[in-house]
């Protein structure tokens, strides 16, 4: 059964850096493109990263980019995103989401129905 487990999350102030981690579990994590997405209230679930499952590309959503890093770290299983110079803007559940490698190339990645799997995602508040 595949997991997808969040973690990280908490208050803090603006202009401070959190690291949220998403452990994988029941697949091949390295089979999988992983993608961090978030979701404030009343809003809709927006791309912020996309990882490729080597690692080697990587892919932001223009709000983050310069402030935010995706890594992955195959050996165990878990993806990382490091965020920097946080804003109140960035406060929202944080969610991770799985896509086979091995399905078609021709999908878009910054779009939430392009991957098979999702965490339960953990909250990131920024306080200004």
């Amino acid at each position: 059964q595949v997991q997808l487990v969040e973690s990280g999350g908490r208050l803090v102030q603006a202009g401070d850096s959190l690291r949220l981690s998403c452990a994988a579990s029941g697949v091949t994590f390295s089979n999988y493109r992983m993608g961090w997405f978030r979701q404030a209230p009343g809003k809709e679930r927006e791309f912020v990263s996309h990882i490729s499952w080597s690692g080697v590309s990587t892919y932001y959503a223009d709000s983050v980019k310069g402030r935010f890093t995706v890594s992955r770290d195959n050996s165990k299983n878990t993806l990382y995103l490091q965020m920097n110079t946080l804003k109140p803007d960035d406060t929202a559940i944080y969610y991770c989401g799985a896509r086979n490698r091995f399905r078609s190339t021709n999908y878009d990645y910054s779009l939430p129905g392009s991957y098979d799997y999702w965490g339960q995602g953990t909250q990131v508040t920024v306080s200004s």
